[in-house]
């Protein structure tokens, strides 16, 4: 097939995740419940960030992106599953294929970038409080956040017009419930061996260098935590680096699982359970792990419903 025939394509067809069964249409409500609770606690979460000045700091501003992408991941994701399961509708064209690759590789990209210049805030706010105000600066951290959202931006750009540009063949059936890069290498009628080395190198990039920092940054943290002599002292940065550590590893680990290998060794069935670790249920967790184990956090969502509740008694 040749570059020319590629053009007349205009629709590819998603198998999807769930068939309809009664056991698939638990699953699909189940979901729907999973979907309305990422929306709804990670806008809480920026809203209580945004609202309460005692969160303007650093640490919560890298947070409330992060909850940003989450709610990006989940709508470019899951509303096509919903639809698609209502609707009987299983095709996407072209271009609605080729801005799922790009919102998913621009926002993990960026997720991944965020997660290590969390790591480096927590260590300098452990390992150097003195010099916190000096190394993290407004303008230092917002010129970091600009940073990783422009990374993975022209990252996603790049792989998403040079996947475009391949030749597709057959029935352009996707064995997936998106547009994921592998999936749809899998349908190319062309050697793609050498981008395939192109995926990989870019990968190692955005994730190694992330994940070095992030290991470099925790173990200086916890030679620090393990030289104090407060016991409280102790416990507050255990508690503090905690939920970064258990977003690390969820996320970290599916992407690593998915990207880092050959795409000849993926199996349909592997990429979709993981797929939907860190598209469906890891935007779901985060707000939870932050918000649930983060006095701060809770204590200014407290003073918000008080405040709500008031002002709703002073109305009737």
């Amino acid at each position: 097939m040749t570059h020319l025939e590629n053009h007349t394509i205009t629709e590819f067809i998603l198998l999807g995740l769930l068939q309809y069964t009664p056991t698939h249409m638990c699953l699909f409500a189940l979901i729907i419940i999973i979907f309305l609770f990422t929306l709804t606690r990670n806008s809480l979460l920026i809203l209580v960030i945004l609202i309460d000045p005692n969160l303007h700091t650093p640490m919560y501003f890298f947070l409330w992106q992060l909850s940003l992408i989450d709610i990006l991941f989940t709508l470019a994701i899951v509303p096509k599953i919903m639809t698609d399961y209502l609707l009987h509708k299983t095709v996407i064209s072209v271009s609605g294929c080729g801005t799922q690759i790009f919102l998913g590789l621009a926002l993990g990209g960026t997720e991944c970038i965020l997660l290590g210049l969390m790591s480096y805030d927590r260590y300098v706010a452990i390992c150097k409080p003195l010099h916190y105000p000096l190394l993290m600066n407004w303008s230092l951290f917002k010129q970091m956040a600009f940073s990783s959202w422009a990374s993975g931006v022209f990252n996603a750009l790049i792989h998403t017009v040079y996947t475009m540009r391949f030749s597709f063949c057959g029935l352009r059936e996707i064995h997936h419930f998106y547009c994921e890069l592998p999936s749809v290498l899998h349908l190319s009628c062309e050697d793609t061996s050498t981008y395939e080395m192109g995926v990989f190198i870019s990968t190692t990039i955005l994730l190694l260098i992330p994940f070095s920092v992030i290991l470099a940054s925790y173990t200086l943290i916890l030679v620090t935590i393990i030289q104090m002599t407060s016991t409280e002292g102790r416990k507050k940065a255990f508690s503090t680096c905690s939920s970064h550590l258990t977003v690390v590893s969820l996320y970290y680990s599916a992407i690593i699982f998915m990207y880092m290998r050959p795409i000849s060794s993926h199996t349909f069935s592997q990429d979709k359970v993981v797929s939907v670790f860190y598209t469906i249920l890891t935007p779901m967790l985060n707000p939870m792990i932050y918000s649930l184990r983060n006095k701060d956090v809770m204590g200014a969502l407290g003073k918000i419903l008080w405040k709500c509740t008031l002002y709703s008694k002073m109305r009737i």
